[in-house]
């Protein structure tokens, strides 16, 4: 754990405000929900809680299907980092953040197809592999992730329209999944 030098006083109501620069950096927003944690030596920790990463084995291995399904990678995300990937190097790709470019298809909630024409979606901070699908999960109203069909090895790849019906299931399985 690192320090910030940042130090707030908790009000009368037990609130504490997170400084809109740890905010802004660790992309916390309104309304995202906080799981707390503590120790022995007095630490208190806040850190944000991913529905669909609680589901982690799930998401894997519906990635796998997937992948096996579409002999294209698969990348499943909660809201600011990859959950579940196949097809791809695990050790590259898991716990990286999502671009912005995805983000805004998550905070969109609709889905994005890639055209002839379209911008490239790269939907993984650092890793050079563009978007052919990707869906947004959606649970109990709130949106919670992405499933995202990504171009082969050669950057190859078209969407078709039983990919685009396949990952739109996906996303809304693993949307039902967490209602549960």
């Amino acid at each position: 754990m690192k320090a910030t030098g940042i130090v707030r006083r908790i009000d009368d109501l037990g609130r504490v405000v997170i400084p809109k620069e740890i905010r802004r950096t660790m992309r916390i927003r309104e309304g995202d929900p906080l799981e707390i944690f503590t120790d022995a030596d007095g630490e208190v920790v806040f850190k944000k809680y991913s529905p669909i990463g609680e589901m982690s084995t799930t998401s894997k291995q519906y990635a796998e299907v997937l992948f096996r399904s579409t002999n294209q990678p698969v990348i499943i995300t909660d809201r600011d980092r990859v959950i579940a990937v196949a097809g791809l190097s695990k050790k590259e790709i898991i716990d990286r953040r999502v671009t912005p470019a995805l983000e805004g298809v998550i905070e969109g909630r609709a889905s994005y197809v890639a055209g002839p024409e379209s911008d490239h979606l790269l939907p993984v901070e650092g890793i050079d592999r563009r978007a052919l699908i990707a869906c947004p999960i959606i649970a109990g109203g709130d949106v919670s992730g992405c499933v995202v069909l990504t171009v082969d090895e050669n950057g190859a790849g078209r969407p078709n329209e039983a990919d685009v019906k396949l990952i739109q299931v996906a996303a809304s399985f693993l949307g039902r999944q967490m209602e549960e």
